[in-house]
């Protein structure tokens, strides 16, 4: 809490303000008589020794404001005192309809507009905002026919050179008591602000981006120590300049995006060769725009991912990831783990099943860390595009991969892919452990435990003549399947929190998913998976215009990306009715009672107990035709 100070111009005054302070404990820490002359120096001296507020009246209070940037809480005589000097007044006068002039500063006085009428007067009033004008007003007065003039010190003083009656603005406890209220209530919100002001200015200081205030023109008001660091210039400099001076990659129309529409917009820039992803956020005051904070987050460098530290490897080197990596909350990825950890136990091939973007070659990572061939390399080959001479070379050549996971394991993806000649040759290689090469004579002795991922069963294979008969048998013992993310929800909904979390980190993003937008997203079959779960994710969180994610933004960028699906999954799309959205309750209101009216808006907007305006801001933003 500040210090309060009171001046007041007598001395019945600081009795009156020792009374209220018996009463209840106001955090007045001086109280003083003062002289008009003397009350600047003593506000000065005051201010100097700590006083955060001054509680004044008239000249005292105008001449401080004037003179000094100290808080000035005024005291207002109530309406309550000015009756009783109204009804003494008359009393003095003894005449109907006495002519009462007021004389002083506007800012002593409370509303009396029907004074007039309520006490049988006429009330004459003569305010001015300098003092050595009140000798001036006093006679303005006395020529006007004042009966009595009511003012201050030098009013009284001048009206009794006058010879006219006079009385001096005394007044009650009432209005020294709400004064006291509103400095103590003023000088709360100050430290409120001060603290809150603190807390904001540590928070700059310390955040790890750059931040840069702007007022509602466009000119910088602030920058943090970091902003300084980026933008190689300091606060002292940066300040007055207009932002797009300061970041001419702004474009125009964002910046009145933001400062006029009060909208929320993003760019990555490079500001003296650091890369940075800004954000523009506008500060909203009482429904209008009242500048904007400028972030500029520095964007680290992409972390190294498995499939780097895979390229960085030599070939032949072990898997590193296990069973525990795979995401498994849901029952059905569950059992299929437990599964591959028994079949992690045998040296029969094992054959893994699932949609495109499952966790397909994790599986086989895990397979082989929980095998006898651990220590061995981990090799992976895919066969889809490749010809009949490109797969023998990569497999069963020479320097083939069944070379190279000597001892270790050999994931063959896609192997449905593989010719004929091909499939004969890995049937040698699980059957009896023989590589051959392009001379199907010659052939060397490779121990390796053979994965393969197919795109549909082996038996599905074999009946549509895709596949050798005794590749099949010896395929179709130890089979794996993966349940597709939309039939595991709990591994889905992890997997969309990962995703949007990973995104909004690597690109110094900070967003946040709506519980209908999450809904939209747990509803969508994603039949892409983990991968285009990851794809969606960082195209939805780049393009996102505001902090907060709905359901609207999410089913508009599906609808964008993934329309086209209906055409290559029609059977599924039969089943379902089209492109899977997920709809609100109050869209599907709005949409089933506009159905119910045959569109008409004023009775649906009726029934929804709101206006028709609100009703089509509603249907806009659900995107809700008539």
């Amino acid at each position: 809490m500040g210090k309060i100070v009171l001046f007041v111009p007598r001395e019945e005054m600081i009795y009156q303000a020792h009374n209220i302070l018996q009463e209840k404990k106001y955090p007045i820490e001086e109280m003083r008589v003062v002289r008009s002359a003397e009350v600047v120096a003593e506000a000065r001296r005051a201010i100097g020794e700590g006083a955060a507020i001054i509680i004044a009246r008239g000249l005292h209070a105008s001449l401080i404001k004037q003179y000094t940037d100290v808080p000035v809480v005024e005291i207002v005589l109530t309406a309550q005192e000015m009756a009783l000097l109204i009804m003494r007044a008359r009393q003095i006068v003894k005449k109907p309809s006495p002519q009462i002039a007021v004389v002083g500063f506007k800012n002593m006085f409370c509303d009396m507009s029907y004074f007039d009428e309520l006490y049988d007067i006429r009330l004459r009033t003569y305010y001015t905002s300098k003092g050595d004008a009140l000798p001036q007003l006093v006679n303005q007065a006395a020529a006007d026919g004042a009966d009595l003039i009511i003012g201050g010190d030098t009013a009284v003083d001048e009206a009794a050179k006058m010879g006219i009656p006079s009385l001096f603005l005394s007044m009650t406890e009432e209005s020294l008591r709400n004064a006291f209220s509103m400095a103590e209530s003023m000088d709360y919100a100050m430290s409120v602000e001060k603290k809150s002001a603190a807390q904001i200015e540590t928070i700059l200081d310390n955040t790890y981006n750059g931040i840069l205030r702007v007022d509602s023109d466009g000119k910088v008001t602030a920058a943090n120590p970091l902003m300084e660091e980026i933008l190689g210039e300091l606060q002292e400099t940066l300040i007055g300049k207009h932002v797009r001076t300061v970041l001419p990659q702004i474009k125009e129309e964002a910046l009145l995006w933001v400062l006029k529409e009060g909208r929320e917009y993003s760019l990555p820039m490079e500001i003296n060769q650091y890369p940075v992803f800004s954000s523009l956020a506008p500060v909203l005051y009482d429904n209008r725009v009242d500048g904007a904070i400028i972030t500029c987050h520095k964007v680290t460098r992409k972390a190294e991912t498995e499939a780097d530290r895979d390229k960085k490897r030599p070939r032949g080197t072990p898997a590193l990831l296990k069973f525990e990596d795979i995401l498994q909350k849901s029952a059905p990825m569950q059992e299929c783990i437990r599964l591959a950890k028994l079949y992690a136990l045998s040296e029969q091939p094992v054959v893994i099943l699932g949609e495109p973007g499952t966790e397909k070659r994790m599986l086989a990572q895990g397979i082989h860390n929980g095998s006898a061939h651990r220590q061995g390399p981990f090799l992976d080959v895919p066969c889809d595009g490749l010809s009949d001479e490109e797969q023998r070379k990569a497999i069963f050549g020479e320097k083939g991969a069944a070379v190279q996971a000597q001892g270790g394991s050999l994931l063959i993806q896609d192997a449905e892919s593989l010719t004929a000649a091909n499939q004969y040759r890995l049937y040698q290689l699980i059957r009896f452990h023989v590589c051959h090469g392009q001379d199907i004579a010659q052939f060397r002795k490779v121990d390796v435990r053979i994965l393969v991922t197919l795109r549909m069963p082996p038996a599905a294979l074999a009946k549509q003549g895709k596949m050798r008969t005794d590749l099949y048998y010896l395929l179709s013992g130890l089979e794996l399947e993966i349940p597709p993310l939309r039939k595991r929800p709990e591994d889905l909904e992890e997997k969309i929190k990962s995703s949007v979390r990973g995104a909004c980190e690597r690109y110094s993003r900070f967003h946040v998913l709506t519980e209908g937008a999450k809904k939209a997203l747990y509803a969508y079959p994603w039949r892409g998976n983990l991968f285009q779960i990851d794809s969606f994710c960082d195209r939805l969180i780049l393009t996102a215009e505001k902090r907060s994610i709905d359901e609207i933004a999410v089913n508009r960028l599906l609808r964008e990306l993934y329309a086209g699906d209906e055409a290559l999954f029609l059977e599924e799309t039969e089943k379902t009715g089209g492109l899977p959205v997920y709809v609100s309750e109050e869209a599907e209101r709005i949409a089933g009672l506009l159905k119910k009216y045959g569109g008409n808006r004023e009775k649906t907007a009726k029934e929804l107990g709101i206006s028709k305006a609100t009703l089509w801001r509603h249907m806009k933003k659900y995107e809700i035709t008539e």
